[in-house]
Order: structure tokens, then C-alpha cells, then sequence
């Protein structure tokens, strides 16, 4: 089957090569400030919780630095939760709905269980607006041993670093409308595979773990959620993102089957939100609301079944 240039880099039907990658890598431009807009906001968090480096990006360590903010419980017997942001750097309200809440609520979580955050797990796909890491590596499909992605590798080591027993583990995550229009055909470029159009949900959605799905617990981040955004509903096949809908906003993936953050710890609740940043119905402040909702349910969930 003769596959029809849909994309400007490489051959149709061939996975990029090397140079292909490069051509990809040297196309991409700063597009706003990891700096400015979300070490900043790590920093002024110094005063209150324990901020500290467990990396660098190679492609520019002074500019990408990895932190990650502990908030240690009053009791240190209480459970560990761990959030994740930025695994997917494009996803804005992935990082700031991660920093909001540790500016806004994870104080009131110091009697009830400690904290583990990483807000920006891919600081140089923030900068950039991608999905992809420098080497067209997706972050979210390398949470596996010898991982290809550097961004996966070190949230690995640091989380392990922790030598805790995590109840919960929330990855804040969206679903763009640029999903549909630039990551999937590059995506499908990159592996020489046709372009199949597909449909972005409106609205909010979490992707629960197919071997370990807690439906309660989704469901528990939904109805939370629903009082701040809407709900995606699901296409004309009764599915989102192509997953059957399990039931109001809840589809499940095999997460340690397909790497993916959420799958990289034996937490008994995890999650993975997606907000929908491009909906008319939304602004920047709603999506990130949205985050720290459901992180919280999420956690009060989590504290209450753990009692």
C-alpha cells in the first residue's frame, strides 16, 4: 500500500531516520519560559516544603533542571501520594494544576498523609509546546526498564529514591485539539505508518488502569471535577479517545503494558486526568481548577478508604 506524504519530514511508509529526527529536533523553537513560568513558582515554594534537584535535561542542563517538591506529613508513618505534571510538557494545566495545588492545598494535607510532586517532568517539551522529548521519544510511553526517554528515566529514580509504599498516584495530563491536528500525524510519520484522523472529547476524562481500575475511586474525581468543568461524553461508538466508556468520563488503559507514568508505581488508586483546554466553555484558570479538583479528590478518596 502506497502511503501519501501527509507529512514533511522523512519518507511515506519508512520510519524516520536519525536524520529525519534531527531535521524534527532542529525545527522546534522556544515558545515561553520553563524559567519564568514554572521554576519560579517551584522556588517560591522553598519557604513551606522541601524543593530540591534530582536532575538535568542533557540537551541543556542549566536551562532544565528536574525538581521535585516533598511535603512531608506531621506523622511520617501516614501514606505516600505522589502527582505527577508535564509528563507531556505541551499540557499546560499539567504543571501549573500541579503548582496551584501545592500552592493552594497540599498545606491541608500534612496531618492526613506525605507528598511526592514533580509539576514539570519534561521542562524542554513545556518550552516547546510538544508532546515529544529532543529525540521524538513520547515521555509517556518510556516508564520501563532502560527507558528511552531521560524525562521517564529520572521521575523513575527519584520516585524510587523515596523507598515509599504509595496509596495514591495522580498524573495530570490534557487532551488538545492539536493532539488531532499535529502529535498524531506526527506520530505517524515518525513510525511510517498512515495518518488515521481521529476525534478530540470535549470535556474532562480520566484514564484509570485496566488491571487495577477503582471505579469508585474515578469516580469519586469525577463528580468533584463536574462541579468545575464539564464532562466529556462519549463519541457515537459509546467510546473516548477510541476506550470504551466505563461509565461517566472513566476510560481505562493497561498502564504498565504501555509505560505510561501511571503505571510506574504499585499505588492502590491511580489516575490519569484530561482536561480539554481548547473547549470554548474553559479558560486557563478553569483547567487548572480542574487538576487540583481532582487531585484532591483523589486524595480524600485515597485517606478514607486507608482508615
Amino acid at each position: 500500500m502506497t502511503i501519501e506524504r501527509f507529512h514533511h519530514i522523512g519518507t511515506p511508509g519508512q520510519p524516520w531516520t536519525d536524520d529525519d529526527k534531527k531535521t524534527w529536533f532542529e525545527e522546534r523553537q522556544v515558545k515561553r519560559s520553563y524559567k519564568d513560568e514554572v521554576l519560579s513558582k517551584i522556588e517560591a515554594l522553598g519557604d513551606t516544603f522541601e524543593v530540591a534537584q534530582y536532575g538535568a535535561l542533557d540537551v541543556d542542563s542549566d536551562r532544565y533542571p528536574l525538581f521535585a517538591v516533598t511535603c512531608p506529613a506531621s506523622d511520617p508513618s501516614k501514606p505516600w501520594a505522589l502527582i505527577t505534571g508535564g509528563v507531556h510538557g505541551y499540557e499546560t494545566s499539567g504543571v501549573q494544576g500541579a503548582l496551584q495545588f501545592l500552592a493552594t492545598k497540599a498545606k491541608d494535607y500534612k496531618d492526613k498523609l506525605n507528598l511526592l510532586v514533580l509539576p514539570c517532568v519534561s521542562p524542554w517539551g513545556y518550552e516547546m509546546i510538544h508532546r515529544w522529548n529532543p529525540k521524538a521519544v513520547d515521555p509517556n510511553r518510556s516508564f520501563v526498564a532502560n527507558s528511552p526517554s531521560q524525562e521517564a528515566a529520572a521521575a523513575m529514580v527519584r520516585v524510587a529514591q523515596q523507598s515509599a509504599d504509595y496509596l495514591v498516584h495522580m498524573d495530570l495530563h490534557e487532551t488538545t485539539d492539536s493532539d488531532e491536528t499535529e502529535f498524531r500525524p506526527s506520530l505517524a510519520a515518525r513510525d511510517g505508518k498512515s495518518n488515521e484522523p481521529g476525534t478530540i472529547p470535549d470535556g474532562f476524562y480520566t484514564v484509570g488502569d485496566t488491571e487495577n481500575p477503582q471505579p469508585e475511586f474515578q469516580k469519586a474525581i469525577i463528580s468533584a471535577v463536574e462541579k468545575v468543568t464539564h464532562i466529556a461524553p462519549p463519541d457515537e461508538n459509546g467510546e473516548i479517545i477510541g476506550c470504551k466508556v466505563e461509565q461517566n468520563g472513566v476510560v481505562n488503559y493497561g498502564m504498565k503494558e504501555l509505560g505510561l507514568c501511571g503505571g510506574m508505581t504499585n499505588a492502590q488508586f491511580t489516575s490519569t486526568t484530561e482536561v480539554y483546554p481548547d473547549s470554548p466553555k474553559v479558560t486557563d484558570e478553569n483547567c487548572n481548577a480542574a487538576q487540583v479538583a481532582a487531585a484532591c479528590a483523589a486524595l480524600d478518596f485515597a485517606i478514607a478508604s486507608a482508615t
